[in-house]
């Protein structure tokens, strides 16, 4: 039968269908007499039969002994996609282990650093301390080529020997670090030192840090684990201003005040940075603020979000878990009916509460309620509070808990949208509506369509899907949102008149953000006073309301706009927009050293392609050509497809000396 195949392959220069044992025997035939385009059709053929876990287990290890790379990137494939789960399949994790150099090539070719620079993450973070994680950082450092790769490899396993308390190890892995220049392992040293009693030698390493390199957060950040009283307050304020997404200083701050009876001001400290960044740490700490301060309902709140989040989160240090407090907690609280909690969400989802609104969704999960919808909901406030993880994982329970083919398929669509596929997404609407005409079913085909087509004809098939949609029935959380999606296409067709109208019915059912689209409409009409106000009012109803400073400061003269664009960096330091607009300023002003200064502020903290273009083109207009080079390549590094950008380093790229 194998010299049948072989024979109609010369023939043919195909494989019919051939049983997978007998391909296996063609492919060492192949190999061993080097009949290259022999070889490479079993090698396609074997890798397109791979279709589960225990089929990339057992094909490994003879895509290994064979040679065949496209049949291993297959059964690699399968392990990464089954990520975190395959890690806890001790045959895979002997297979990835075990390759040595040449085995690494031949499943991942030139990507071996960074195939266990994802393994080892994804094991840190299922267990940092494990065998398993230490197994995986072996292999990153064996696979790091060049200097970069090997602090980024040698700093990760200094970390994860530390959390072993293997010192001496650690020690010498954050020495190689620093040797390669990552200047951020000598925290680890500094910890290291500290451990062993030599607390003066940790703060003056990291002084003689700060004061031998540009000052970042994090420096001060280490530094102030090594000093008490003032010097630690001023370390820790002095790391906010540098970097206000360091968690930590914020619960230093809040819990000391706390210390000190003042409860207003430390849950003011630690609502800061909650009001822009969603730490389960730091929503633990409010918790327990919540809980001695006896206000159980707020505490019930926070650790119902922590759940939602996360379901198996544990609490003081992972001695308790978050469940069983809440149960205990639950004791101190009214129930509410199924009737009291949709009137909640309703209030907490037009206050801009997206935290309050998904404790409220936890609570109606334990109901009869509809789960599919629940989780659907639960779904898009997590995309909108950044969780992406915790997002797909709802829809996916939506999914699961669908009541109906029609509403499955929705969820179904929605997955695909928002991992890329959105002509998958589109085909699964329509499907959806061929069963049953459904508000969601249309809202996906217009909100899909919308995306994705950049034919300004389709503007009018996206009001027809949005129209529809209103036509059916669903509650009036969904209801608002289409309103104020349907009036946002009107304002891009010019149709201001029935904009207003979409808006003005949105704002009647209690959709806050859709002040926002009105404030437009009345901009459109040359009206700044009544879209400033308009904000204004928005500004005054929404929990979360830093992007309604920013967008009221479009409305208003310069010295209004400025102060807007302070308070939306106070309220959310994450937001790119006021750096560029004051950057801007400070360019026309020919201030070039402070408008750089300005980028560089935010660039320190969030490397954004926006940020870094506009810095690029200011380093170009002073005529520093290696500045806007090295702006260039780290933007194109996180957007290799920003096509300003690439213009920009084309055109940058021609003056380099």
């Amino acid at each position: 039968m194998g010299m049948r195949a072989i024979s109609e392959f010369s023939v043919t220069g195909s494989l019919s269908e051939v049983h997978p044992d007998l391909l296996l025997e063609i492919l060492a035939f192949a190999n061993k007499f080097c009949c290259e385009g022999l070889k490479d059709a079993c090698d396609r053929k074997l890798a397109s039969l791979v279709s589960s876990r225990q089929d990339a287990v057992e094909l490994m290890e003879c895509a290994i002994e064979e040679n065949s790379p496209i049949l291993a990137a297959s059964c690699l494939q399968v392990f990464l996609h089954e990520l975190p789960d395959s890690l806890n399949d001790c045959r895979v994790v002997e297979i990835l282990c075990n390759a040595n150099e040449e085995q690494r090539c031949i499943m991942a070719g030139q990507a071996s650093f960074s195939l266990f620079c994802l393994l080892s993450e994804v094991a840190i973070n299922l267990e940092p301390r494990s065998d398993k994680t230490v197994r995986f950082l072996v292999r990153l450092v064996q696979s790091a080529k060049d200097n970069r790769q090997r602090m980024l490899a040698f700093h990760q396993f200094g970390w994860v020997k530390l959390l072993r308390k293997e010192y001496d190890e650690a020690e010498q892995l954050f020495e190689e670090a620093v040797k390669a220049g990552h200047i951020y392992s000598i925290s680890g040293l500094a910890r290291i030192s500290y451990v062993r009693g030599q607390k003066s030698w940790s703060y003056e390493k990291l002084t003689s840090v700060i004061s031998s390199s540009t000052s970042l957060g994090w420096m001060y950040q280490e530094r102030s684990l090594y000093c008490e009283g003032d010097k630690k307050w001023s370390d820790l304020e002095k790391a906010t201003e540098l970097d206000p997404t360091l968690t930590y200083p914020y619960m230093y701050r809040a819990a000391s005040l706390i210390r000190k009876q003042k409860a207003e001001t430390a849950l003011a400290e630690i609502n800061r940075i909650l009001g822009f960044k969603l730490a389960l740490e730091c929503l633990e700490l409010r918790f327990c603020f919540y809980l001695a301060l006896e206000n159980y309902q707020a505490a019930l709140c926070d650790v119902q979000a922590i759940l939602t989040i996360s379901p198996t989160y544990r609490i003081f240090e992972g001695r308790v878990a978050a469940s069983q407090l809440r149960m205990l907690v639950r004791e101190h609280v009214e129930n509410w009916s199924t009737a009291d909690c949709w009137l909640q969400l309703y209030d907490r989802w037009s206050s801009v509460d997206d935290i309050g609104s998904l404790s409220v969704i936890y609570q109606m999960l334990e109901s009869d309620a509809a789960k599919g919808v629940l989780y659907f909901r639960q779904s898009l406030l997590l995309l909108r509070l950044n969780c992406p993880e915790a997002a797909m994982r709802s829809l996916q329970l939506a999914r699961q808990h669908a009541s109906s083919e029609d509403e499955r398929l929705v969820y179904e669509g929605w997955i695909l949208y928002d991992t890329g596929h959105c002509e998958e997404g589109l085909q699964k609407a329509e499907e959806s509506i061929k069963l049953k005409r459904s508000f969601e079913a249309f809202f996906l085909k217009a909100y899909a369509l919308a995306d994705s087509s950049q034919d300004p004809s389709c503007s009018s098939t996206v009001i027809s899907l949005l129209e529809d949609a209103l036509k059916c029935p669903s509650d009036r959380l969904r209801k608002g949102q289409a309103l104020n999606n349907l009036g946002s296409v009107y304002v891009d067709c010019g149709k201001l008149d029935l904009a207003a109208d979409c808006y003005i019915n949105a704002l009647k059912i209690r959709h806050t953000r859709a002040h926002q689209g009105l404030a437009r409409v009345h901009y459109l009409r040359n009206d700044r006073a009544a879209a400033y106000h308009e904000m204004t009012t928005l500004i005054e109803k929404a929990l979360n309301n830093a992007s309604a400073y920013e967008k009221r400061s479009e409305y208003c003269d310069r010295d209004l706009t400025k102060a807007d664009l302070e308070m939306v960096t106070w309220l959310d330091p994450l937001r790119v927009y006021p750096y560029r607009y004051r950057a801007a300023v400070l360019m026309d002003s020919h201030k070039e050293k402070e408008a750089i200064a300005e980028l560089s502020r935010a660039i320190a903290f969030k490397a954004d392609v926006h940020l870094l273009h506009l810095r690029a083109a200011f380093h170009e207009h002073i005529g520093d050509v290696m500045a806007a080079l090295r702006d260039c390549r780290a933007a194109l590094s996180v957007d290799p497809n920003h096509q300003e950008m690439l213009e920009l380093h084309s055109r940058v790229n021609s003056h380099e000396p």
